[in-house]
């Protein structure tokens, strides 16, 4: 029996939770037959045999790694040090890991990249372009130089991070996806973004800072038609790939 893929989730909100969590099944074409579902908002990361998985799916929070040290609670405290643990392991045994948004600036922080507010994205669809190093990668190649993804957040890396290799990239956010070594990736975008899973959201997060609280059904009425089939096909790579099926 192949081992299981690990699901980290980061997010308070049940509801907000519940539907990022079907949809990371649903575009990866797992179930919950081959994923273990780790909810590590409250107590931090549970202790992790990294022989027991196929490979590790991060997804998004509504944590904000740029927000001051004395304003952070002390389970986001504990959530950014575990990671950080965390990494020194999957960084020396290159294993399998795609994070996601918050992924992606956990990640970026570890490898010294300095995460900031310069290249924060409204939430909404926009097109990236691969580079060129990710027309060869193998969860991206055969894909279109540019496609649509689904984001939104306050923050992100300012640079390249050090020792990795930028996959994709957009004129608002230069550092939409990187990989360190040959198996660990991080996208700023969401893969796992569809506009259902957006409306749970943007309802949930309408005072977080996002967007104006008033522009709720408006933002949710502009992403209906949204379709980022592109994006969800990295799921589903990944998990081929990392599950040898």
């Amino acid at each position: 029996m192949s081992k299981p893929f690990l699901i980290i989730q980061l997010r308070p909100e049940d509801a907000v939770a519940d539907s990022e969590f079907r949809a990371i099944l649903r575009y990866s074409e797992l179930d919950e037959n081959n994923a273990v579902r780790a909810r590590v908002e409250r107590r931090g990361l549970p202790d992790i045999e990294l022989d027991d998985y196929a490979a590790i799916i991060v997804g998004g929070s509504p944590f904000d790694i740029t927000t001051p040290e004395g304003a952070k609670s002390d389970i986001q405290k504990q959530i950014e040090a575990d990671f950080m643990q965390l990494f020194d392991r999957v960084v020396g045994a290159d294993f399998p890991f795609l994070g996601a948004c918050s992924g992606n600036g956990l990640l970026g922080r570890y490898c010294g990249a300095k995460i900031s507010t310069k290249y924060a994205e409204p939430v909404g669809g926009t097109d990236i372009r691969l580079t060129e190093a990710g027309t060869k990668d193998p969860l991206l190649t055969g894909f279109p130089e540019s496609f649509r993804v689904l984001l939104g957040h306050k923050e992100a890396c300012d640079e390249v991070p050090p020792g990795t290799v930028l996959l994709a990239s957009s004129d608002a956010c230069p550092v939409q996806m990187f990989r360190l070594k040959s198996n660990i990736y991080a996208t700023q975008f969401h893969p796992e973004g569809d506009p259902e899973g957006f409306a749970v959201r943007i309802n949930a997060y309408k005072n977080h800072g996002y967007f104006a609280p008033e522009t709720a059904d408006e933002l949710i009425a502009t992403i209906a038609d949204e379709e980022t089939p592109v994006a969800q096909q990295i799921l589903e790579r990944f998990a081929r790939r990392y599950s040898g099926r």
